[in-house]
């Protein structure tokens, strides 16, 4: 079945809106560092707030433990959604009582309102089905359709998310569709050559998108912390780095698949190891099949990958037509550790297809590192949603909408 859309709820002037959307952004004192997921909610809140709909914007942010925490307040991101959107926006301080009510009720058309963490109740995440229930339909009560853009939490079976896209008239958002439109075309139909780059810290973060992508990709590059294991599993000390020595049996079934089936996978040829795990650590770089060969012997660790793997992952980056790429190269909010990330997403603004990079610490370090996200294809709101999609897991927040 097809995804329903916004075309399939008709005019919604007049009515009382609900958007899903994903506000759960970075918070630093009380001040956002990264407005990103706010600004990806724009497309969907312009065009109901132009068709003269009450928009009721509602969001989790963070992880409060079913209670109200004032530091995962959604203050601060009704504050931004104001300044963005170049109108005022009403915040109530709740999420299904007294001051959410009032603010939906003083709704005029074209308004926007945004409610309380949702997380701040815990029917939100319950996992029994009955409270979780309860919680979506006294949400229910503030509107008379939902639309869903908070692609972020699609892979979460939670109140907002599923229940109340069963009791409204519902449809996904302009984000959700793009987002499906664009990780369905990376597992179905993807111009070739197609290369699937994966960092990150942890190889068991990524066993069910490399195994579900190696039949589909034709160049697999790996870096992050989980490269280590992958060393490890060819035979080679990697110091202090991080290792996950109960993936290394794992890692070699993928390098055998790969080889077994031609796909190209590519490894780091040298890595950048430093004394520990701090910004202003002694690194230098070493190969890949000698890392314990320097001054920190078998203490050292590695923080990145190394410049000559980064031209080689950039020349296959360039000479792709479709990319996805999920996990930095290194510690890249250590500026002596970001060279390797930088260099892959340097390498993707200049692919000529379709590059994609997959939310989470991906979406964070581009922009941090100073790139637009007009300079690619499309950045993914969700890192770990996106990830389910392409292990080709059954999300509840896309099948509620009818994606099947």
């Amino acid at each position: 079945m097809a995804l329903r859309t916004l075309e399939s709820l008709g005019s919604l002037a007049g009515k009382r809106v609900i958007v899903r959307v994903d506000f759960n952004v970075p918070l630093k004192d009380a001040v956002i560092t990264d407005d990103g997921r706010v600004r990806a909610a724009l497309p969907t809140l312009n065009h109901l707030i132009n068709q003269g709909a009450k928009v009721i914007a509602c969001s989790h942010l963070g992880r409060p433990d079913g209670a109200p925490d004032d530091k995962y307040s959604l203050a601060p991101v009704a504050q931004r959604l104001s300044e963005l959107l170049g109108k005022p926006v009403a915040f109530a301080r709740d999420t299904v009582g007294e001051s959410a009510h009032e603010a939906v009720a003083a709704l005029e058309d074209g308004d926007v309102a945004v409610i309380e963490n949702l997380r701040f109740n815990p029917g939100e995440t319950a996992k029994d089905d009955a409270e979780r229930r309860a919680f979506a339909e006294q949400l229910a009560e503030l509107g008379d359709v939902l639309v869903s853009d908070g692609f972020g939490v699609v892979h979460r079976k939670q109140a907002s998310v599923y229940d109340l896209a069963e009791l409204l008239p519902s449809a996904a958002g302009f984000l959700i569709e793009k987002e499906v439109e664009v990780l369905d075309r990376l597992t179905e139909t993807p111009e070739r050559p197609y290369a699937v780059v994966l960092g990150g810290s942890k190889v068991s973060d990524k066993l069910g998108v490399i195994a579900h992508l190696l039949p589909r990709a034709d160049k697999i590059l790996v870096g992050g912390g989980m490269l280590f294991t992958f060393l490890a599993a060819q035979g080679h000390p990697v110091g202090k780095s991080l290792l996950e020595t109960d993936q290394i049996e794992t890692v070699r079934g993928y390098i055998q698949t790969a080889a077994e089936r031609g796909v190209e996978l590519i490894l780091p040829v040298d890595a950048v190891m430093a004394s520990g795990f701090a910004a202003d650590a002694d690194h230098v770089v070493a190969a890949a099949d000698v890392l314990e060969d320097t001054a920190f012997g078998a203490d050292g660790m590695g923080l990145d990958i190394g410049p000559a793997t980064a031209e080689i992952f950039a020349e296959a980056i360039r000479g792709s037509r479709t990319v996805f790429w999920n996990g930095p190269m290194g510690v890249f909010e250590m500026p002596a550790f970001a060279a390797g990330t930088k260099t892959v997403a340097q390498a993707l603004t200049e692919v000529d297809g379709l590059s994609v990079v997959g939310g989470g610490d991906s979406a964070a370090a581009v922009r941090q590192l100073g790139f637009a996200d007009d300079q690619f294809g499309h950045i993914s709101t969700g890192g770990g949603a996106s990830l389910e999609f392409l292990e080709g897991k059954k999300l509840p927040g896309l099948e509620v909408l009818g994606w099947a």
